[in-house]
C-alpha cells in the first residue's frame, strides 16, 4: 500500500525572507560572541590575580576591541552606529548613485564580454534548442496560429504606418527602374517555361472575338463610311458593305488560323515573346523605355486607386484565413516551420551558419548594448530608496560580514592572549 504523496512544501510569499531569517540568524551569533566577551572581560577581573588571569584578561579585552572595531566597520557600511553622525559612515545610502554607476559598468564590461559571449553561445548551441522546438508537431501547430494571429496587425501596420507611406515613394522609383526590366524579364520567361504565355494568348484572342461578334455591325457601318469617304457616295453605295464584309470575314479567317497549337502565328507571337526578353535584359534603352511606362501608369490616379483596392481586397480575405486555425495561412506557417526543422535536423552546415550567424550579431548589438545596460543598472539604484538598497545588499552580504564580526572577536581573543604571552616571556610581567 503506497503512502501518500508528501505534501508540498510551502512557499514563502516574499523570497527574500528566507535571508532576513538567515541574516538576523547571524547577526544575534556575533552579537551574543561580542557580548560573551565582554562578560569574560569582567569575569577576568574577578578572578584572584595570576598569569592565567592575567592572560585571560588581556584575550578577552583584546576580543572585546576587535570584535567592536569590526561591529563598527560593518554597521558604518549601511548605516550610522547608534546614529551618530559620525564622519564616513552610512557609506552605501550616501554613495548610492555612484555604486550604481560603478555596478552598471562593471557588469557591462566584465560580464557581458566578447569571450563570455562566446563561451555562453557555444554552450548554449541555439540550433539545437530551436531544432528541437520545430520538429515538435505539437509545438510548432500554436506557434503557427500565434504568427497567423498576429498577421492582421502586421499588415495594419505596413498600410497605416510609415510604411505605408515609405512604400508610395520607394515603389514607383524600384518598378521605374533597371530592376523592373529584369524582374519582367523573369516573369516572363518563367511564363515562357510553364507555357502559359499562350494561355494569355488564347485569353486575348478570345476577347478579340467576342468584341468583333458584340460589335459586328458597328464596324461594318464604320468600314463602309470609311469607303464612301475615300471613294465617294457612289462607290460606298455600290460595294460599300461588301468590303466591309470582305474586311470583318479577313479578320476573323486570320484569327481562327492563330487557334492551332502549330500555327505560323504563335511561332511568331514565341518569338517575339523571346526577342522582348532579351531586349528587356541587354538593351538599356528598353528597360528605361518599360521604366517611364511604369511610373507614368502608378502616377495615374485611376491606377492607385485600383491597387488601393486590390490591395484592401487582398488584405481582407488575409485577415479572414489567417483568423481561422484551419485556413491556408496557418498551415502555410506550419509548413514552413516544419521545414525549417528538418532543414536544421539533416543540415549540419545551417545549424552551423545559425549558430555563427546569431553570434555575430549578438556581438555587433554588444558595444550599444553594453552602454545601455551600464545606464540601465545606474537608473534602476539611483530609482531605489536608501532604504530599499541598503536592505538588499545587506539580505545578500550581510551574513558574510557577519562572519567577519566573528572572526574579527575570535581572532583579537587570539590574538592578545597570544601577544600577551610573548611579551611576558621576553620582558617578564606586562601590563595590560
Amino acid at each position: 500500500m503506497q503512502g501518500r504523496p508528501p505534501a508540498p512544501r510551502s512557499v514563502p510569499a516574499d523570497p527574500e525572507t528566507e535571508l532576513r531569517r538567515a541574516l538576523a540568524r547571524h547577526r544575534a551569533i556575533a552579537t551574543g560572541l561580542l557580548v560573551a566577551m565582554g562578560g569574560l572581560t569582567l569575569l577576568a577581573y574577578r578572578l584572584p590575580p595570576g598569569y592565567g588571569t592575567d592572560l585571560l584578561q588581556a584575550g578577552a579585552k583584546a576580543g572585546l576591541v576587535g570584535g567592536l572595531a569590526d561591529w563598527f566597520a560593518v554597521t558604518a557600511l549601511f548605516r550610522r552606529p547608534l546614529g551618530l553622525p559620525i564622519p564616513h559612515t552610512a557609506i552605501i545610502p550616501r554613495q548610492k548613485d555612484r555604486l550604481g554607476r560603478a555596478l552598471g559598468s562593471f557588469v557591462a564590461n566584465h560580464v557581458f564580454t566578447e569571450a563570455e559571449l562566446h563561451r555562453v553561445i557555444g554552450r548554449l548551441d541555439l540550433a539545437a534548442i530551436l531544432r528541437g522546438f520545430l520538429t515538435d508537431p505539437q509545438a510548432i501547430r500554436p506557434a503557427a496560429a500565434a504568427l497567423a494571429a498576429g498577421l492582421p496587425r502586421v499588415l495594419a501596420s505596413l498600410e497605416d504606418g510609415r510604411a505605408r507611406r515609405l512604400a508610395q515613394r520607394l515603389l514607383p522609383r524600384w518598378l521605374g527602374g533597371p530592376a523592373a526590366a529584369r524582374l519582367l524579364a523573369r516573369a516572363l520567361r518563367a511564363l515562357v517555361a510553364s507555357g502559359r504565355h499562350q494561355e494569355v494568348f488564347d485569353l486575348v484572342l478570345a476577347r478579340i472575338k467576342v468584341l468583333l461578334a458584340e460589335k459586328e455591325e458597328q464596324l461594318r457601318e464604320a468600314i463602309a463610311a470609311r469607303v464612301r469617304a475615300e471613294g465617294g457616295a457612289l462607290v460606298g453605295w455600290l460595294a460599300g458593305a461588301a468590303i466591309a464584309r470582305r474586311v470583318l470575314a479577313a479578320v476573323n479567317e486570320q484569327l481562327a488560323r492563330v487557334e492551332p497549337s502549330d500555327s505560323d502565328l504563335r511561332a511568331a507571337f514565341d518569338a517575339w515573346v523571346q526577342a522582348e526578353i532579351e531586349r528587356l535584359e541587354t538593351d538599356p534603352e528598353r528597360a528605361a523605355a518599360i521604366g517611364r511606362a511604369l511610373r507614368g501608369a502608378f502616377a495615374n490616379p485611376a491606377v492607385a486607386t485600383w491597387l488601393g483596392d486590390v490591395w484592401a481586397r487582398l488584405r481582407a480575405a488575409l485577415e479572414a484565413d489567417a483568423a481561422d486555425p484551419s485556413g491556408r495561412t496557418v498551415a502555410a506557417l506550419e509548413a514552413a516551420l516544419a521545414n525549417a526543422g528538418r532543414l536544421l535536423t539533416e543540415d549540419e552546415a545551417a545549424r552551423e551558419q545559425l549558430n555563427r550567424g546569431t553570434e555575430r550579431v549578438l556581438l555587433a548589438l554588444l558595444p550599444a548594448a553594453r552602454l545601455h545596460l551600464a545606464a540601465f543598472i545606474a537608473e534602476v539604484v539611483q530609482g531605489w530608496d536608501s532604504a530599499t538598497v541598503v536592505e538588499k545588499i545587506e539580505l545578500r552580504v550581510g551574513r558574510d560580514l557577519q562572519y567577519v564580526r566573528m572572526n574579527g572577536t575570535l581572532v583579537g581573543f587570539l590574538a592578545g592572549a597570544a601577544l600577551f604571552a610573548l611579551l611576558s616571556a621576553v620582558f617578564g610581567r606586562v601590563a595590560h
